[in-house]
């Protein structure tokens, strides 16, 4: 059968990875097309239509300023579709540009599965109604999501959280502390700050710079910057220069570096849940523009009660979340402060960070949506 995938980001391209590689297993015959980024393209052993970095936009002024070049990619999705004709349209989160794509497929009549539920729960619940218009299945990777989809009459499944099991995989070809940091140019007797600022450019600008300064306070620790995939180091670079504060910048080694750390920086998003399951106490920070009109602008907005992850599974304030104009170089340095030492602050994360594995289960998600993908595929052919 023929599945064409969509990912925009750095998370979507690597959870889009094993879905892919779980489909070969399921259907030996799978052909890929997609709009995704290089774990996408060695899992389907095909090159991406366009790469997730060229899409990568956030915020209303950035994908304003780019609105042409987005339609453009979306133009692109469409007319691969419509001329390959694929059994199964994939959308994986990135919900602005999927579900239009997916209103698309639906009227040409392909099946839309979506792995990796949009957040529609934070805000803009009104997508809830396209997506039980368009969308035949949608595969949950947080808990408490089909819930959410049951109040609007519509059935989604929980199968399992996919960043457990990358973990998991990921720890067991982790150096020792020692080997790593040897490896790495580092002193094995120091604690080492992560930071880590996000995967986006504009992300970086606006986070990597109140990050150094907080952490570069602990003169007896080793501050060390996690690269993003797909972003040059010029980027770190020229913001590390903004505050005349240097680090070292290590690439492909975020998972392994967070885990070492003493305690990591993270910049809100994904990274948030990868650090809890990697037992790294954590900062969450998300500067954006900093305006206390635009933090109370969202906070209108949006209708849970927390933003990270780890947080939101747990639905306790498991980590600190560190938001616009809230987060400061003062406040980032305050909670990292504390959680540095052998703290009650420090106790009660990890013991926090155990809720919300137990809550996320050890199911095998790529696994799991990629045999229910192929069966209701194959019914549908019988």
């Amino acid at each position: 059968m023929k599945y064409f995938i969509i990912a925009g980001e750095a998370s979507g391209d690597l959870h889009a990875s094993h879905l892919i590689s779980a489909l070969r297993r399921v259907d030996p015959d799978a052909q890929f097309r997609f709009l995704g980024g290089d774990l996408m393209a060695d899992a389907a052993a095909v090159v991406p239509i366009v790469h997730y970095r060229d899409m990568a936009y956030m915020g209303f002024i950035e994908v304003a300023k780019h609105l042409p070049t987005i339609l453009g990619f979306m133009r692109t999705a469409k007319r691969e579709i419509a001329t390959w004709k694929p059994d199964v349209v994939i959308p994986v989160d990135y919900p602005s540009f999927n579900l239009k794509v997916a209103k698309y497929a639906h009227s040409l009549g392909i099946a839309v599965h979506y792995f990796i539920s949009p957040k529609v729960w934070v805000w803009k619940k009104w997508r809830v109604r396209d997506i039980k218009q368009y969308v035949s299945a949608m595969y949950c990777i947080l808990p408490f999501e089909p819930e959410f989809y049951r109040a609007y009459d519509y059935e989604a499944t929980y199968v399992g959280n996919p960043t457990v099991s990358e973990i998991a995989q990921a720890m067991r070809t982790f150096d020792t502390r020692e080997d790593f940091a040897a490896a790495c140019g580092m002193d094995p007797s120091r604690p080492i700050i992560a930071i880590v600022p996000g995967s986006r450019v504009k992300e970086i600008n606006d986070n990597l710079p109140l990050m150094l300064q907080a952490a570069a306070r602990h003169s007896d620790c080793q501050v060390v910057v996690a690269a993003a995939p797909s972003v040059e180091q010029g980027v770190y670079d020229n913001a590390m220069a903004n505050v005349g504060i240097t680090a070292p910048v290590l690439h492909d080694c975020t998972m392994q570096l967070v885990h070492h750390a003493r305690v990591a920086l993270v910049t809100s998003g994904t990274a948030t849940l990868e650090t809890a399951l990697l037992g790294t106490p954590q900062v969450a920070c998300y500067r954006m523009d900093g305006s206390k009109l635009v933090y109370w602008f969202y906070s209108k907005l949006l209708s849970v009660k927390y933003v990270t992850l780890p947080n939101l599974i747990a639905d306790a304030p498991v980590i600190p979340e560190l938001l616009m104009h809230l987060c400061t170089t003062d406040s980032i340095d305050t909670h990292l402060s504390a959680l540095l030492g052998d703290s009650p602050e420090r106790r009660a994360q990890l013991d926090g960070y155990a809720r919300v594995k137990a809550r996320l289960t050890d199911a095998d998600a790529p696994a799991r949506a990629a045999q229910l993908i192929v069966d209701s595929l194959n019914a549908k052919n019988v």
